[in-house]
């Protein structure tokens, strides 16, 4: 039901024939133009029952289920079509129904075939650079509790938000009045509920100064209490621009404000616009408001002095990007700003909320996520926005997860979803914060080992511990680089430089910032030794001859040694542990040998000056005769690399 104040909201005014592809989808064509898409999909599929093979009906059809969030069937549609489609859009749609429904290895294989079709389209760069995020989101452990509310209904419920001493939320549970066709589900409407002790009572709905016969939804509160903005449908106002055949009046969502009549402890205030008994007057729309763009879901700073909304105004990343602006003495918004290329996407980012402490939370369906819309938080760092963070699990699901909004505590509040096993189509979900969402400001001062001068322009980069990189950036001139990281992450550092050895630490961080990380580098003169170069020793798995990364890192450190002596000949000696017979270690070191003299050779180092040489278990570091630990018979699995000429 979210979508409903996604897209455009269209009144027919002309019952002129819409053209489709021919005159059996007239009616379905009509109704799929007109945003009926439960009723588009019904006719669809009897022309796709009669003709399985017509692409633009089956394309429709999945489209249909798709705004509908019926993942199920647009799963099943669209996979009739995507081998022969060469619309990423359709790929993209097709990958993403398969995650929402739980099939994460199916749809990562069509995200693959979607980043072949958009190198550049910021989904496909951030999920070729983690195509494991998920399991990194489902194992980033629980931080909020999460409950559903008794004051559900069977239709949509969403947008939980604490005012005072009560929650208000937006409904289309109010059944006596018309049906939209998108979901053939009521239009929406504002509800306030008591809260007492954890507890929701007297349901009431805004009166009609607020709620009209048009959608309405998501508030916001002034610090004072003394305004309330909202979202209403802009047909209200006969504010719409005409679709591109002249047949449809397209309405958008616009922005609202309202003035308080009861002020607390005061029943009613008689000012000469507001009716007795009513807590709202004077509903005006804002003037950044046009027919040719929405703006919807405020939220405002706690200072009160910023709002923050959605919107697909032109200018933006994607369909919807998320806006802030200021707000005046009078309520009106001005200097608005895009939040930029980091938070925003070629997706939809929507629902933003800022809490007291400053992060930001939003909801996107193109940051990495479960499935569906997630919810995902970010905060200011030095004027900038940090990376977005998915919040993980249970906040999120396969489905799509929203309106996460907590109250001045930054503790408790509310999220709305579709996942299974709610009441409605969209159901109000309590959540309470367990663990916080804890972030390190990690600096580090790259510093050469022998001057302890910075090094400026080194190249540091963060990874996670399967050697995904997540950030890379070049040292101030002062030697300085800063990252963003979550608490309780294990990552591996790395620093590297032109003239020295490179470096890679394995870090862990608690909730305490730590101070300045200082990391120094050798120059490369200091790891040449009388005839060895000292690197770090070059392991190997049990019983394998295969290159690790943790050993090609060591590997380009030799690799950049010898392009700087270029008459420098290598002898890599290869050891194996004493576990075996001693014959299969000897060929198995043989193969190591040849295996890491072949990497270098890879890396554009001339054949003739590496050679490998097989040890086997003869010359160990550790002597295993009674017996060693399986980190002894690792430190005996090693290369070494003799200087057989400079």
């Amino acid at each position: 039901m979210k979508k409903i104040l996604t897209l455009l909201i269209i009144t027919l005014i002309s019952f002129s024939p819409i053209i489709g592809q021919n005159n059996l989808t007239k009616k379905a064509d009509k109704l799929f133009d007109r945003l009926e898409f439960v009723k588009a999909a019904d006719e669809y599929l009897k022309i796709a029952n009669k003709d399985s093979e017509d692409y633009y009906v089956i394309s429709q059809l999945a489209e249909s289920y798709y705004n509908i969030f019926n993942t199920v069937e647009a799963e099943k549609w669209y996979s009739k079509i995507v081998d022969s489609s060469s619309d990423a859009e359709v790929i993209y749609k097709y990958a993403q129904m398969l995650k929402a429904n739980g099939k994460y290895k199916e749809s990562n294989v069509w995200m693959n075939k979607f980043a072949d079709m958009r190198p550049y389209d910021n989904r496909s760069t951030a999920f070729k650079k983690d195509p494991n995020y998920l399991t990194k989101i489902i194992n980033k452990g629980k931080r909020f509790n999460v409950q559903n509310l008794d004051i559900n209904s069977e239709y949509s419920d969403f947008g939980g938000v604490l005012f005072e001493d009560n929650i208000y939320i937006t409904s289309a549970r109010n059944d006596k009045g018309r049906k939209y066709g998108w979901n053939n589900e009521p239009f929406l409407d504002i509800y306030k509920f008591d809260v007492d002790q954890g507890s929701y009572l007297n349901e009431q709905i805004l009166e009609d100064v607020i709620n009209t016969k048009y959608h309405e939804g998501m508030v916001a509160f002034s610090p004072d209490g003394e305004t309330m903005y909202f979202t209403r449908e802009s047909l209200f106002d006969k504010s719409y621009y005409k679709d591109s055949l002249n047949y449809n009046q397209m309405g958008v969502i616009h922005l609202y404000k309202a003035t308080r009549c009861i002020k607390k402890h005061i029943t009613w205030k008689d000012n000469g616009k507001c009716k007795f008994s009513h807590e709202w007057s004077n509903a005006t729309r804002l003037e950044i408001n046009s027919p040719n763009y929405s703006i919807k879901n405020p939220s405002l700073s706690c200072d009160g002095e910023i709002i923050y909304f959605s919107s697909d105004m032109p200018g933006g990343y994607g369909n919807f990007d998320i806006y802030k602006g200021e707000i005046d003495s009078i309520g009106n918004i001005s200097n608005v700003k895009n939040l930029g290329q980091k938070i925003n996407t070629e997706g939809q980012e929507m629902f933003p909320h800022v809490c007291c402490d400053n992060i930001l939370y939003f909801s996107s369906d193109a940051h990495l996520g479960l499935g569906g819309m997630d919810v995902f938080y970010t905060k200011p760092v030095d004027g900038k926005w940090t990376a977005p963070r998915n919040v993980g699990i249970p906040v999120n699901s396969n489905a799509d997860d929203f309106a996460f909004i907590l109250a001045e505590n930054c503790e408790d509040g509310f999220v709305s979803s579709n996942r299974s096993g709610g009441k409605g189509s969209d159901d109000v979900y309590a959540v309470k914060k367990l663990l916080p969402l804890c972030d390190i400001l990690l600096t580090t001062n790259i510093l050469d080992s022998k001057t302890k001068e910075p090094i400026s322009f080194a190249t540091t980069s963060i990874s996670d511990n399967t050697g995904i990189v997540d950030n890379t950036k070049m040292t101030s001139e002062k030697g300085l680089a800063e990252f963003m990281i979550e608490c309780e992450d294990k990552i591996q550092l790395t620093v590297s430089k032109t003239g020295y050895e490179s470096k890679m630490l394995d870090l862990t961080f608690t909730d305490i910032p730590p101070p300045v990380l200082d990391v120094y580098l050798d120059p490369i003169e200091e790891i040449i030794v009388e005839e060895k170069i000292n690197l770090n020793p070059i392991y190997f798995d049990f019983d394998k001859s295969n290159i690790t990364n943790k050993a090609a890192f060591e590997l380009d450190k030799l690799v950049a040694i010898m392009e700087k002596y270029p008459e420098m000949i290598i002898r890599a000696e290869s050891h194996t542990d004493s576990r075996g017979p001693a014959s299969y270690n000897k060929g198995l070191s043989d193969r190591r040998a040849k295996s890491t003299a072949q990497y270098v050779i890879s890396k554009g180092i001339s054949e003739d000056r590496i050679t490998g040489v097989g040890k086997g278990e003869e010359e160990p570091r550790v002597d295993c005769s009674q017996g060693c630990s399986k980190e002894e018979h690792a430190q005996n699995r090693r290369s070494e690399f003799i200087i057989v000429s400079r």
